[in-house]
């Protein structure tokens, strides 16, 4: 085994790669659900709705609960979801489960372009030897596995970033250029915020007077944004940009209300946290000692970076899309610290650190299903039921429940009811508007809330237990707000 591992070229992009692709395989195949509410409901239930003719969150103009107005969410992602959705189902591939381990698995191999180009920068700014060292951490890092299958559309918009960034550093001949403008373009309509790193290089090229460049950039950047945000829309609400002007309106107004948050290092302690300690320190230093020698990347980087650190509303998501290119810096800033003496030694010790950590996280959170209980709780009714049953979510015994994930039951005309601890409604009003399903969630006091119920509804039976997954336990114990906690199936039989 020994002898076999040392015929392995570690050095090989395509070792990098194979290794990366099996990470990503492993949390493709393990590491089901969702990581956030937004790469489900924004994505997923939107898509999963309108392939079955329905529209879950009543964003089409057509649909009778929509507002006539916008809401802000590019429909290019969620297209793209809609349309591999419904190809899969046109060919008999209808269980929700296997529609997203196929979903996964497309996302899993289209992330390894992050791998791929984020070494050949390297490379081309450095040497091989850097370019190994930042490929490993872009295959390896463990956060990167479980986010490259996930429909966050931070994550998705990485490959056509990393890859548009490798155009214009790969040669100087003039049309490169109209084409990495062209998946810049793509990655903006996957997430509007990418705009910003567009205008950082149309700085880079302005200071550097090169006009040229930056008028076929702008012009293939341009270009695509038409078709994908002004033709869209167009056909769609009947005027061009109208989801990226509602975007820009809720943000300006309603948008710096949100999930603010005083601290303005919040996002260097994402980008550097998540290299571990205490590499996430040399890699932060490393960061910046880049800047003098590859402005070309680090000044977009960091216009993106102070953006949402001065922008209100922050969420930790939100940085990840740069989250590859910061790699790539930090590696070539140490290549210059390991120089001295000091750093280099700090080097060995940090490099050493990071994989003790790294291997045992990229391990868990690689295969752990995130949301296990929801999920599986709406799957348990996939074909065992009409689609439109009156369920009610019993969490008197918990906190306040998240939403549940329509398209896992294949239906989207569940009604639900939720009773939680503050609910001092009597029981007896369960009768007036009967439930069909239960869901008891959380282990408290569980045996009498079953028993209160039995009595309004004395036929009704256990279907199914649902444990959450260990992260998911941990989570909750962190914060019981985390309401991923163990729920049971019942039957009223009304």
């Amino acid at each position: 085994m020994i002898a076999r591992l040392r015929q392995i070229d570690f050095s090989s992009l395509k070792t990098i790669l194979f290794f990366g692709l099996i990470a990503r395989l492993v949390a493709a195949f393990f590491s089901e659900g969702y990581g956030m509410h937004d790469d489900h409901y924004l994505v997923i239930e939107a898509a999963g709705s309108w392939v079955d003719g329905q529209d879950y969150n009543h964003w089409l103009p057509w649909t009778p609960d929509n507002t006539g107005m916008p809401e802000g969410h590019s429909f290019t992602y969620v297209g793209f979801n809609f349309l591999l959705l419904g190809f899969l189902k046109m060919i008999g591939i209808a269980d929700p489960k296997m529609l997203m381990l196929i979903n996964r698995l497309i996302h899993a191999l289209f992330s390894l372009l992050v791998i791929k180009y984020g070494y050949k920068i390297t490379e081309k700014l450095s040497d091989k030897k850097t370019a190994v060292l930042a490929g490993w951490m872009l295959a390896m890092l463990w956060a990167m596995p479980f986010l490259s299958v996930r429909n966050l559309v931070e994550v998705v918009s990485m490959p056509f970033l990393v890859w548009a960034v490798w155009l214009t550093i790969r040669d100087t001949k003039k049309s490169t250029f109209f084409y990495a403008g062209i998946l810049l373009g793509v990655a903006i309509s996957l997430r509007y915020q990418i705009a910003i790193y567009a205008v950082g290089m149309g700085i880079w090229f302005l200071i550097k007077w090169e006009w040229k460049k930056l008028l076929l950039f702008s012009a293939g950047t341009i270009l695509t944004f038409l078709l994908t945000q002004g033709l869209v829309d167009y056909c769609i609400w009947g005027y061009p940009f109208a989801e990226f002007t509602a975007y820009v309106i809720y943000n300006m107004n309603e948008g710096v209300g949100y999930m603010t948050n005083s601290n303005y290092f919040m996002y260097f302690y994402v980008l550097f946290g998540i290299l571990l300690f205490p590499l996430g320190i040399l890699a932060l230093i490393g960061y910046f000692k880049s800047a003098k020698k590859h402005m070309i990347i680090f000044l977009p980087t960091f216009l993106f970076l102070l953006f949402h650190s001065i922008f209100p509303n922050r969420q930790e998501r939100f940085i990840l899309t740069i989250l590859p290119l910061v790699i790539v810096l930090a590696f070539l800033g140490i290549r210059e610290l390991r120089q001295r003496v000091f750093w280099n030694k700090f080097w060995r010790i940090s490099w050493i650190a990071f994989w003790v950590l790294n291997i045992p996280m990229i391990m868990l959170i690689s295969t752990t299903t995130s949301k296990k209980s929801r999920l599986n709780t709406m799957y348990a009714l996939y074909g065992h039921s009409k689609g439109n049953e009156h369920i009610l979510i019993e969490a008197s015994g918990e906190t306040k429940p998240e939403m549940m994930p329509f398209f896992y039951a294949g239906g989207w005309k569940f009604q639900f009811d939720e009773r939680t601890k503050e609910d001092t409604t009597s029981l007896d009003t369960y009768l007036i508007h009967p439930h069909d399903i239960v869901f008891f969630f959380g282990e408290e006091n569980l045996d009498k809330r079953i028993k209160e119920f039995k009595r309004i509804y004395p036929k009704m039976t256990k279907e199914k237990e649902i444990e959450p997954s260990f992260i998911d336990k941990t989570l909750h114990r962190i914060n019981p707000r985390n309401s991923n906690s163990y729920v049971e199936i019942w039957r009223t039989h009304q």
